[in-house]
Parts: C-alpha cells; sequence; structure tokens
C-alpha cells in the first residue's frame, strides 16, 4: 500500500514542476530562476542554434530564410523542459532531445520550403552548443549580479565615509584587540566585495565551436569551396551573440570554466564575511547592528518575540556552499580526458548553475542588507568601554616603555607587561581602575605627566592609519563606491 507521502508526490504538482528552490530559499527569486533556471538554460541553447543558422545564412551557407524559420522554430515556449530533461538520458545531455524537437518544429514551419532544416546544427556537436549555451547564461547572470553588488558596495562606501570617526573595538581571535572604526570595517566589507567585483568583470564568456573532436574536421568541409572558414564561422557566432570571440576550440580547456566559478566564490567569500560579521555584530549582547525591518522577515515559528538576521542568514548559507561547487569545477577540469570526456563535463553543468544561482541569490539579499543597515555608535562605544584603558596597552607600551629605566632587572617594556599581568588578575569590573593605578604607580608623573597620560588613554589617540586606509580603499574602486552620477569620465568621484 503506497504511502500518503508517496501519494502526495505522484499526485502534486512536486511530480511535475521541478526544483522550485524550496531548500534554497537563498536563490529562489523570480530573477534568479529565470537567468539560471531550466527555461534559461534551453532558450540558451535554442538561441545559439538560431544564432549558428543566421551565420550560415549570412555567408550563404544556408539557403536564404532558413534563419528566419529556425528562429521562429526556437522560440522556448515551444518546448517542455521536464520531458527533454527526461530524454537527454539517452544522449547524456540535454542538446540531443531537444535538438530533435527543433527540426521537427522547422520542418513544420517551412511551410515555403526553403530548406531551412540544412541550418540546424550543421559541422556543430552537443558540447559547442552547450557550453556556448552556459556561456549565455553565466554572462547574463554575472551582469545581473554586478548591478547588485554595485548597489551593495556603493552603501558599504556611504558607511565608511559616515561612520569614518565612529569608534568602536576591534577583535581579535574572539577577543578585544585595538579601539577600531565602524568606518573602517565597512571600508574593508567593500573592499573584499569590490576585488570580487572586478574579478567578475574580468571574466570572459567565450563562443565554443570545436566540431566532433576539437579539429573542427566538419567545419571545414562545411566552408570547403567558400570565403567562409571555421574560425570566421566561430567570430561570427561570437558577434551575433555577444560572447567574446576565442583563438582555438576550449572544449577540453576548462579554464575559463574554473575562472568564472572562482571569481564566483570570490564573491560568495566577500559576502559571507559581511555577513558573519552582521551576525555577530547583530547579537542582542553585542548590539552594535540591526539588519533592516520588513513585514513578515525575520519571524520564528515558534517565538514571536524574535528578530532573526535572515538575509546574513541567507547570504552565509550561500558563502558555505560556494567552496565545494568551485572545487567541483576544478576537480572536472582536470579529469577532462580525450577529446570528449566521459562523465567531467556533465558534472560542470550543476556545478556551474548552482554557483551561478547561489551567487545571484546572495548579492540580493546583501543588496538589501548593506542598503538597509542599522548602525547603533552608541553600543559600540559601550563594548569598546568594556575593556578600558587596558585596551591601549600596546599603545602605551611603545610611547612609555623607552622612557623608564630598568627596574629589579626588568626592562620598560617587562615592566608595563608586568602591569598588565597584575590588572589581568583583577575582576573584569575593577581592571579599568586597577589598571589606572598600576600605571601610575610605575610610571612616575615627572617621566609622564597626567595630561599626556589621559591622552595616551584615549581610545581616538590609537586608530592608527585607519582613516587613510578607508579613503585608500575606496579611491583603489572608484567604480565600485560611487553611483556614476557621482563619478566623472574617469573614474575619480566629483567634488
Amino acid at each position: 500500500m503506497a504511502s500518503a507521502a508517496g501519494a502526495a508526490l505522484g499526485a502534486g504538482s512536486l511530480g511535475t514542476d521541478g526544483d522550485v528552490g524550496l531548500l534554497s530559499p537563498v536563490s529562489a527569486s523570480p530573477l534568479v530562476g529565470a537567468l539560471t533556471g531550466d527555461r534559461a538554460v534551453l532558450a540558451a541553447i535554442l538561441a545559439v542554434e538560431s544564432g549558428w543558422a543566421a551565420v550560415l545564412e549570412k555567408v550563404g551557407l544556408a539557403p536564404g530564410g532558413a534563419a528566419a524559420v529556425v528562429a521562429s522554430a526556437a522560440e522556448a515556449g515551444r518546448y517542455d523542459p521536464a520531458d527533454i530533461a527526461r530524454r537527454a538520458q539517452g544522449g547524456g545531455n540535454p542538446v540531443i532531445p531537444l535538438l530533435a524537437d527543433l527540426r521537427k518544429h522547422v520542418a513544420a514551419l517551412d511551410a515555403a520550403g526553403v530548406g531551412a532544416g540544412e541550418a540546424v546544427h550543421t559541422s556543430l556537436t552537443s558540447q559547442d552548443v552547450l557550453d556556448t549555451a552556459l556561456m549565455l547564461v553565466a554572462r547574463n547572470t554575472v551582469e545581473a549580479l554586478l548591478a547588485d553588488l554595485k548597489q551593495t558596495t556603493t552603501a558599504l562606501a556611504g558607511l565608511a565615509e559616515q561612520h569614518a570617526d565612529t569608534l568602536c573595538v576591534g577583535r581579535s581571535l574572539t577577543q578585544h584587540s585595538l579601539p577600531f572604526t565602524f568606518g573602517l570595517r565597512a571600508a574593508q566589507w567593500f573592499h573584499g566585495a569590490a576585488a570580487a567585483g572586478r574579478q567578475l568583470e574580468n571574466c570572459e564568456f567565450p563562443v565554443q565551436f570545436g566540431g566532433a573532436a576539437g579539429t573542427l574536421a566538419a567545419g571545414s568541409v562545411l566552408t570547403s569551396g567558400s570565403v567562409a572558414t571555421p574560425f570566421s564561422l566561430t567570430d561570427a557566432l561570437a558577434s551575433q551573440l555577444g560572447l567574446a570571440a576565442v583563438a582555438a576550440p576550449w572544449h577540453t580547456n576548462r579554464l575559463t570554466i574554473t575562472t568564472l566559478g572562482h571569481a564566483l566564490a570570490a564573491a560568495l567569500d566577500a559576502f559571507g564575511k559581511i555577513a558573519a560579521d552582521v551576525l555577530f555584530l547583530s547579537r542582542p549582547e553585542v548590539g552594535e547592528l540591526a539588519e533592516p525591518r520588513a513585514a513578515g522577515r525575520g519571524v520564528s515559528s515558534a517565538m514571536p518575540q524574535k528578530q532573526n538576521p535572515v538575509l546574513s542568514v541567507l547570504v552565509r548559507s550561500a558563502a558555505l556552499q560556494a567552496p565545494g561547487l568551485a572545487a567541483q569545477l576544478h576537480l572536472a577540469a582536470a579529469n577532462f580526458n580525450d577529446e570528449r570526456p566521459d562523465g567531467a563535463w556533465h558534472t560542470e553543468w550543476p556545478a556551474l548553475r548552482q554557483l551561478l544561482a547561489l551567487a545571484l541569490g546572495a548579492a540580493g539579499h546583501l543588496r538589501e542588507l548593506a542598503g538597509g543597515l542599522q548602525a547603533f555608535p552608541d553600543g559600540m562605544r559601550r563594548n569598546l568601554d568594556l575593556a578600558g584603558p587596558l585596551l591601549l596597552a600596546e599603545g602605551v607600551g611603545a610611547a612609555v616603555a623607552p622612557l623608564l629605566e630598568d627596574r629589579d632587572g626588568l626592562t620598560g617594556k617587562q615592566q608595563l607587561q608586568a602591569v598588565v599581568d597584575q590588572t589581568l588578575q583583577a575582576p573584569a569590573s575593577e581592571q579599568a581602575a586597577t589598571y589606572r593605578k598600576l600605571l601610575r604607580d610605575a610610571v612616575p608623573a615627572g617621566v609622564l605627566p597626567d595630561l599626556r597620560l589621559e591622552e595616551l588613554l584615549n581610545p581616538a589617540s590609537y586608530l592608527g592609519e585607519a582613516a587613510e586606509i578607508s579613503r585608500r580603499i575606496l579611491a583603489a574602486y572608484p567604480d565600485f563606491a560611487y553611483s556614476t552620477a557621482d563619478t566623472d569620465p574617469n573614474g575619480a568621484r566629483r567634488g
């Protein structure tokens, strides 16, 4: 007897709708689905076939009027992705069943009998088509991703400038380390995201055309007696599709794929760093930041009082998945045996598409997070003050140790370390007063006047080059720091 769950699977929409992102909420958005989903891949494959027909007709290698027929037959709405996916098991890739359907539609639409079928897939291989189609999917996705990323970096640059002097505490190995500024923290977030964005901008999306074994043999036969060559056809297809031209087929050299995968993973690394910091800093006991609020977001199924930082949670979930997917691309590239690999190529497809989906989904959530992030300077100052003047021990030591004479066999540096060691033995609530007293006992007023001591114990006096570091970071990526309205034609900020 079938179980209720089994019956539901058989009768419900889950049996026909496929993966809609139920267990991947970070990428479950209309935009991500439209750019990386099955229909996007199907449409890209059809675009390649249609583009190829247009190229052949332009150089007289396909009958006049064939391209228009193929273009009409290549309308994605004519095809059933689920049916094609099932039939793809017969040949190991989706191009083969889709091509069979395309040829049927072309034949049915070729009422004038121009012989449009001659323009379909001539001298191409499944790998040529699918590799090129995935480059179209990747290009479109990365363009959308960069649009979100630049809104994020613009918001982070604004936070860096707005909070250039907002004191907070720096943390090292979970402990308070030195005085810091929230402006520098935001600038460093910006730095990671902008650097990753630049890597994505530098990615190329090349056309692939190599034929059955990467020799362009069929292309040579096709162009025999024509002014066209396999290479000129490849360049024309690249131009037709808006992809990069290439010097040679890359069907077994997968640097294009691994470079793109690395750039996507690097972006998610940078996103994950921001999310991890926000998750910690928005804890109630820390209280330095809060995510933007929206109706229905951050709710708990059991605890009505909770406001979970769900944007950061989703972004971090994507970042934690990225390394494994990028590694899968490298593993596949290293195992592209022979002139057509036996399985390695197939493992690229889901890994690359998942990386694209995760990166785009996370970029959208991070854009909203950065654009509405709430900063609480009072909370930052409260946490900074928890360590009291002991937080300035490094700066005090650097300034005062040279002034002290050796005493009891201890150098000035050792004497000041002893002050710190004794202070740490006191209860946390008494350490601030203890440090001041012991420091004053160890360093006579004649050596260090009270006014100078207070200067050294002011957190704002020990920020190093925080402001200049932030400025230099923003200046290094002006196209990511400011909107185009704020920059001149050279990318420098106006005003």
